[in-house]
């Protein structure tokens, strides 16, 4: 029997917080003095809006098929990612079988690697990777987890990222990661002020709460091998992301160092296979968290994770919500996922992608139901009332 074919893809963008999610206004704890690697020039130290991480904006994709059915996802890449959608992917879609995601997938990356590999493309790749197994699920009437495999599990576990663990607790969250708000730059009394913060943490999320520290590729080798060393005594669960991506070597004489119980973790700003196969072959990472948004989608993702379970890894997926969560609870070596916690102050569980999606689950005492997830594709609608705006239309 013929699949129906991809009729149409077109790429929309937006402005303010959804799948871009520091693309906040006002006060917000994401944007709070976090040290990032421009912390070390004191002008751009104390917001991350500061020198441009909300500049690209929400790229939307949206797909269409013969039969009527429709997908679509929000990432991050904004109009860069929107020309590259439009002016070159999407010859690899168009008039193609609604099951062909490994030939598009194969096409859209090889046809890419002079520009590519990286970055920005492998946002837009994914950004239609995902849209497309969103129209598949649309087409098949069945949800992403089912396509996939199937839950192997009932529930999934959370733990929350945002400023207040000790509320995460509370909500039923495993425990938080904090976001770092010193790096090498402010000294000792940087490095002061970020162990103080932790043990007032672990004081008010009580000693059995996860507490990790997200260093967000601001530090050099020194200094996380310090900061994980005081932190020991408060239990921290994990460091994370402290070098720069790029930096394996730097991650595997790291790891060799940590304090005994002290995990490393990356991979959020880590993209494909390779890159992946990088991290776990040297030994950098006892947990990988890429991001299906930008490592090249779900089926990327899914490669990854098979080279994280043969070498004894973990994947725990940076945020992105339903996007991720679909994924993880059909996988072993995904016990429990992250939640970022959206609200201004993290007091309160809000839909990580609002205002974009519409019928997006949200963790309940910390956990979420297979069950919130049957529905056809990754069972979100894009909110119609949206200010979508198709820049490069073809």
């Amino acid at each position: 029997m013929a699949q129906p074919t991809v009729t149409d893809i077109r790429a929309y963008v937006l402005r303010g917080g959804g799948a871009d999610y520091h693309d906040q206004q006002g006060t917000h704890w994401i944007d709070d003095h976090i040290a990032t690697p421009m912390s070390r020039y004191p002008e751009y130290r104390e917001s991350r809006r500061s020198f441009g991480l909300n500049v690209l904006g929400t790229l939307v994709v949206v797909v269409e098929a013969s039969d009527g059915s429709t997908g679509f996802a929000v990432t991050t890449g904004g109009e860069p990612a929107a020309w590259i959608v439009e002016r070159h992917l999407s010859r690899f879609v168009l008039g193609a079988p609604v099951t062909a995601l490994e030939r598009i997938w194969d096409q859209m990356y090889s046809a890419t690697l002079f520009y590519g590999r990286k970055g920005l493309v492998l946002n837009a790749i994914s950004g239609v990777d995902l849209a497309l197994w969103d129209l598949l699920g649309a087409v098949r009437q069945e949800p992403v987890h089912e396509m996939i495999g199937g839950a192997v599990r009932d529930e999934q576990r959370f733990y929350a990222t945002g400023a207040r663990p000790d509320l995460a607790v509370r909500m039923g969250f495993l425990g938080g990661k904090l976001p770092l708000h010193h790096g090498p730059a402010e000294g000792a009394e940087g490095l002061a002020a970020n162990l103080a913060l932790l043990a007032d943490m672990r004081a008010a999320a009580g000693p059995d709460a996860w507490l990790a520290y997200d260093c967000w590729m601001s530090l050099d080798t020194d200094y996380a091998l310090r900061l994980a060393r005081g932190a020991a005594e408060h239990g921290l669960r994990w460091i994370e992301e402290p070098l720069p991506p790029d930096d394996y070597w730097g991650y595997q004489k790291l790891r060799k160092a940590l304090p005994p119980g002290t995990l490393l973790t990356t991979g959020e700003h880590e993209a494909t296979r390779w890159g992946f196969r990088m991290l776990a072959e040297m030994g950098c990472a006892d947990i990988l968290q890429p991001d299906v948004g930008w490592c090249g989608g779900l089926s990327e993702l899914l490669r990854i994770t098979a080279i994280a379970d043969a070498h004894g890894l973990l994947v725990v997926p940076h945020g992105s919500s339903v996007y991720s969560y679909h994924f993880a609870v059909t996988r072993h070596n995904s016990p429990f996922s992250e939640f970022l916690m959206m609200a201004p102050a993290a007091d309160e569980v809000v839909p990580m992608f609002h205002p974009q999606l519409l019928d997006e689950p949200v963790p309940t005492d910390g956990r979420l139901s297979v069950s919130t997830l049957d529905k056809p594709g990754f069972g979100v609608r894009l909110d119609p009332g949206l200010p979508l705006h198709r820049p490069y239309p073809r």
